[in-house]
C-alpha cells in the first residue's frame, strides 16, 4: 500500500508540473508594486534557477525595492526546466540584490543553499523559510491548492498565487472569500503552461507547437491574493431594471437568479444569485456575499426543479436611487413563501 501511495504522489507531482509564462506574471504583478518595497518575497513552488517568478523578481529587484528574494524547488537539482523530480534533496536560493553594478542577478550573487529534504512546501525546513517571508508569490500545485492556501492563512502571510477558477467553488476557499480574507487578483485569463516531454496528453486542453514544445491549459486561471489592489474598489456599473419575467425566483431560497454579471439589476435590493465570474468584479463596499450555492433546504439552488451552474448569493450593501418599493420585493418573495407552505 505504501508503494502505491508513493507512486500516486509521484504521478500527482508530474501532473502539477506547469510552468507559468513570464508575460502572465508581468501582467498581474504590475498591480502590486507598492506592496513589495522593503519586503522579503518567497517563491516556494518553483525550480529557482529557471523559474519565471525568480526571473521577474531578480531582474526587477532594485526597481521593486525588495529586501530579499527566496525561492525553493521540489526535489530536483538539475538545471532543466522540466526536471523529473528525481533527487531526494532540493535547494533554495537567496538573492539580496545587485552587488557589482550591472543590475543583473549574476550566479555569484545568488546564494545556493541545500535543503535536507525534498523541498515540499509542507516540510519543516520549508515552513521555516515561509516564516521569513512577507509576501508569497508562486504557482502552487493545483491538486494541493486547498492545503497550500490553508498553510498561508495559518501563518498569516500575504500572497499572490495562481489557481484554477474552479478553486472558487471549493468550500474551504470560498469561506475565505466570503470573509474577505482572500479575493481575486487583477487579471483573469485562459492561461497556457509549458509542460514536460513526458507529460501524457490525457486532457482536452493539450497541444504541441511547431517546435515540439508541449502545452497545457487548465481553462480559466485566476490570481488569488489578500493584497489590496485598486480593482477591488471599482464600483460595478449596472444598467438593467428588475422584472419578474427576466429574473425568476429560486424554488428553495428567497432570491432571484441572474444569469450574467452584466445583468445584475440596478434597482433590486434583495438577495441575488449570480455566476462565480461575479468575483472578478466584486467590490466589498458595494455588495456583500450571503452564501454559496445552497438553498434553505441545503440542496443546490433550483428554478422550477432545475439547478443553474454554481451561484453566489449576494446583496447590495447600500440602497440605490432605483430601489424597488417594498411591495414589489414582497411579490418577489412569494415563490419562496409558497415553497415554505406559508
Amino acid at each position: 500500500m505504501a508503494g502505491n501511495n508513493s507512486l500516486h504522489a509521484a504521478n500527482k507531482a508530474k501532473e502539477d508540473e506547469f510552468y507559468t509564462e513570464l508575460s502572465d506574471i508581468e501582467n498581474e504583478l504590475k498591480h502590486y508594486k507598492e506592496h513589495f518595497r522593503g519586503k522579503t518575497v518567497l517563491c516556494n513552488c518553483d525550480d529557482p534557477r529557471i523559474s519565471n517568478f525568480f526571473h521577474y523578481f531578480s531582474y526587477n529587484f532594485e526597481q521593486l525595492g525588495l529586501k530579499k528574494l527566496i525561492t525553493t524547488c521540489y526535489k530536483s537539482q538539475e538545471r532543466d526546466l522540466f526536471s523529473q523530480n528525481n533527487s531526494e534533496r532540493a535547494i533554495w536560493l537567496e538573492y539580496t540584490g545587485d552587488r557589482n553594478g550591472n543590475r543583473v542577478p549574476d550566479p555569484e550573487e545568488i546564494g545556493i543553499n541545500y535543503l535536507k529534504g525534498d523541498g515540499d512546501f509542507r516540510s519543516e525546513e520549508c515552513v521555516e523559510l515561509l516564516k521569513q517571508a512577507d509576501i508569497v508569490v508562486t504557482n502552487p500545485p493545483f491538486s494541493l491548492f486547498r492545503e497550500y492556501v490553508a498553510q498561508l492563512m495559518k501563518y498569516n502571510k500575504k500572497f499572490v498565487i495562481l489557481g484554477n477558477q474552479n478553486a472558487i467553488t471549493y468550500k474551504e476557499i470560498f469561506s475565505f472569500i466570503k470573509a474577505n480574507e482572500l479575493w481575486l487578483g487583477s487579471t483573469l485569463s485562459f492561461a497556457k503552461f509549458r509542460v514536460p516531454d513526458y507529460y501524457e496528453p490525457r486532457a482536452t486542453r493539450f497541444w504541441v507547437d511547431e517546435t515540439g514544445q508541449k502545452w497545457r491549459s487548465m481553462g480559466n486561471i485566476c490570481w488569488f491574493t489578500n493584497l489590496d489592489i485598486a480593482k477591488r474598489h471599482e464600483e460595478l456599473i449596472l444598467y438593467k431594471s428588475y422584472n419578474e419575467e427576466e429574473y425568476p425566483h429560486y424554488d428553495n431560497y428567497n432570491a432571484i437568479n441572474v444569469n450574467k454579471v452584466s445583468e445584475i439589476p440596478m434597482d433590486f435590493e434583495g438577495v441575488m444569485g449570480v455566476p462565480i465570474t461575479f468575483l472578478d468584479k466584486y467590490n466589498p463596499e458595494q455588495f456583500e456575499i450571503v452564501k454559496f450555492r445552497k438553498g434553505d433546504d441545503d440542496k443546490d439552488l433550483s428554478i422550477n426543479g432545475k439547478c443553474p451552474y454554481f451561484r453566489i448569493l449576494i446583496r447590495r450593501k447600500q440602497p440605490t436611487a432605483y430601489a424597488q418599493p417594498e411591495e414589489q420585493l414582497q411579490q418577489a418573495a412569494e415563490p419562496r413563501n409558497k415553497y415554505n407552505g406559508k
